[in-house]
C-alpha cells in the first residue's frame, strides 16, 4: 500500500476556525461532534456551547469500535474488538472545514465532522473516510486525481404502516391522495412536495453540500436529488454522508419517512446510489478526453477495471441482504459487467455530453452503501484497470441488463466470502478493513437469520 495520509494541524480544524464560524453565525447553544460508521450512519456526541472549545483545542475521545457497528448500532466484539480488549477509546480531532450550523434543529445547534487517529498519530485505518483517503494516496502517487459526484435515489413514506404492517407511499400534501402512479419526471408530482424539497435545498446549501435538482423517479414516492461534481474525493464522500443524513432529517420534520433501503416494495423499482467520475493528470486534463465521443484508451482501461474488481467489491456495493432484491433483469439495474456509451442499462455508462466532460457513471450500488467505501472501491478498480491496461470487451448496444453474470455473487454470504478472499481488495483497502467488514456483515446476516418473519408463521405455523 502507498504511504497512509498523516494527519495534522492543517487538516484538523482549531479554535480560531471555530471562533470564526461563531463571528460568521452567531452563537449557538449545542455542538454536536459527528463520526460516520461502517454502515454510513451518522453518529457523535453533542457538546453545550461551555464545553466545545475542547472538542478544538484537545479533542474528544470515542470508542474506536464505533467505526464498526452493525446496521443495528451494536458491536459484535469483531475479531476480538469490542468486549474482549477492553472495547478503548482513540483519540479523534475536528476535520477543517466541515463545522456548519444544523438548520432544522430545534435549539441553536452546528456539527463538525470528526476523523479517528490510532495510538501512533496516524489515520485510524478503520475509520471508511481515511480507508478512502488511502486509495486516493494511490493514484496521487501516479499522479492522478479524481473529480466525482453522487446520485441517490429515495423514497418518501408515510410514517405510518398499512394495515399489514407495510411501508406505504405518502399523501400527496397538494391533492390529499396517497400517490400510487409511477410518473418518471413527472413536475406534478415535485409540486405536491415543493416544500419538503425547498428545506432540503436549503439545508444542503446552509451546510455546504451542493446538490442540484431532483427529479420524481420511477415508483410513488421515488425521488432523486444529485451533488455537483467535486474535485476533492473526501469532500464528495462528506456531501454524499451528509447529503443522505439530511434528507432523513427534512423528512422527518415534514412528518414522513426517507428510506435509502435498496428494494423497499416488491414490484417497484429500488434505490440505487450513481457515482459519475473523471480522472485528471498533474496538469489538469481529463485522461477519458481524445476530443470524440469515444473517449480515451485510459477510460476503456478504467472501465475494465471496473468490470474486473466488480465482483470482489459487491459488499461494499450492496452491503445488506435486502440490496439483492434489487438486482433483477430489465429493471434498469446492472446485472452483469456490460458497459457502453448513452446507455442507463449497463453497469459502467459513458454518459453523453462534450468530450472535455467525459466520465464513468457506475450505477452498480444501492442507495444503502456506505459512500465513503463505495467511492473507495470504484477508484480501486478505475486505479486497477489503469495500471494494468486492462481492456473492457467492446461497448453494448441496445437493452444490456436482461441477462444475469453468474460470476457476480448476488447473495450477501457469497459477496462477502469473495470479499475475503479478494488480494486485490486487500491490497487497495488493507487486509484488516476488508476482514473487518466481511466479518461484522457476516454477523449481522446471521443474526438477521435467526429471526423468525411472520411469512414463516403464515406459511408453516
Amino acid at each position: 500500500m502507498s504511504e497512509r495520509v498523516k494527519p495534522g494541524p492543517k487538516a484538523w480544524a482549531d479554535l480560531a476556525e471555530f471562533n470564526a464560524f461563531l463571528a460568521q453565525n452567531g452563537d449557538i447553544d449545542y455542538l454536536d461532534a459527528i463520526f460516520v460508521d461502517m454502515c454510513g450512519t451518522v453518529r457523535g456526541k453533542r457538546f453545550p456551547i461551555e464545553e466545545a472549545d475542547k472538542v478544538f483545542t484537545s479533542g474528544v475521545q470515542m470508542p474506536r469500535s464505533l467505526y464498526f457497528f452493525d446496521v443495528t448500532g451494536v458491536n459484535e466484539d469483531i475479531l476480538g474488538m469490542g468486549f474482549s480488549d477492553g472495547d478503548p477509546d482513540s483519540q479523534s480531532h475536528p476535520i477543517s472545514g466541515s463545522i456548519v450550523p444544523v438548520p432544522w434543529a430545534s435549539m441553536k445547534q452546528a456539527q463538525v465532522l470528526m476523523t479517528m487517529v490510532d495510538s501512533k498519530n496516524q489515520p485510524l485505518m478503520l475509520e471508511p473516510r481515511n480507508v478512502l483517503a488511502s486509495v486516493v494516496q494511490k493514484l496521487e502517487d501516479i499522479g492522478l486525481n479524481a473529480i466525482t459526484a453522487c446520485e441517490f435515489e429515495f423514497y418518501v413514506l408515510d410514517k405510518d404502516r398499512d394495515r399489514k404492517g407495510l411501508p406505504q407511499p405518502p399523501v400527496n400534501p397538494a391533492t390529499g391522495l396517497r400517490e400510487t402512479a409511477n410518473e418518471v419526471y413527472g413536475i406534478t408530482e415535485l409540486d405536491g412536495f415543493m416544500a419538503l424539497l425547498k428545506d432540503i435545498d436549503e439545508a444542503a446549501a446552509a451546510q455546504g453540500v451542493p446538490a442540484s435538482g431532483a427529479t420524481a423517479e420511477y415508483a410513488p414516492g421515488q425521488y432523486e436529488i444529485n451533488l455537483n461534481h467535486e474535485n476533492d474525493v473526501l469532500a464528495a464522500g462528506d456531501h454524499a454522508v451528509m447529503l443522505r443524513h439530511i434528507i432523513g432529517a427534512i423528512t422527518r420534520k415534514h412528518n414522513f419517512i426517507a428510506s435509502f433501503m435498496a428494494k423497499p416494495f416488491v414490484g417497484l423499482t429500488g434505490n440505487g446510489l450513481h457515482v459519475h467520475t473523471s480522472v485528471l493528470d498533474k496538469d489538469g486534463r481529463n485522461i477519458f478526453d481524445d476530443g470524440t465521443d469515444k473517449g480515451t484508451r485510459q477510460l476503456r482501461h478504467a472501465i475494465g477495471g471496473l468490470q474486473a474488481t466488480l465482483g470482489d467489491a459487491m459488499a461494499f456495493f450492496a452491503p445488506n441482504l435486502n440490496s439483492y432484491r434489487r438486482f433483477e433483469p430489465n429493471l434498469f439495474v446492472p446485472v452483469n459487467r456490460a458497459w457502453g456509451y448513452n446507455n442507463r442499462s449497463v453497469a459502467f455508462r459513458v454518459p453523453a455530453g462534450s468530450p472535455q466532460s467525459r466520465r464513468v457513471e457506475h450505477r452498480v450500488s444501492g442507495a444503502d452503501a456506505n459512500p465513503y467505501l463505495v467511492l473507495a472501491a470504484i477508484l480501486a478498480g478505475i486505479h486497477y484497470g489503469i495500471v494494468n491496461e486492462i481492456d473492457p470487451g467492446d461497448p453494448a448496444e441496445g437493452n444490456a441488463c436482461d441477462i444475469m453474470d453468474e460470476g457476480i455473487p448476488f447473495y450477501l454470504p457469497s459477496a462477502l466470502k469473495r470479499l475475503r478472499n479478494s488480494q486485490v481488495m486487500r491490497d487497495y483497502l488493507g487486509d484488516q478493513y476488508v476482514d473487518v467488514y466481511a466479518e461484522t456483515k457476516m454477523l449481522e446476516f446471521e443474526k438477521f437469520q435467526r429471526a423468525i418473519s411472520p411469512l414463516e408463521y403464515d406459511w408453516y405455523l
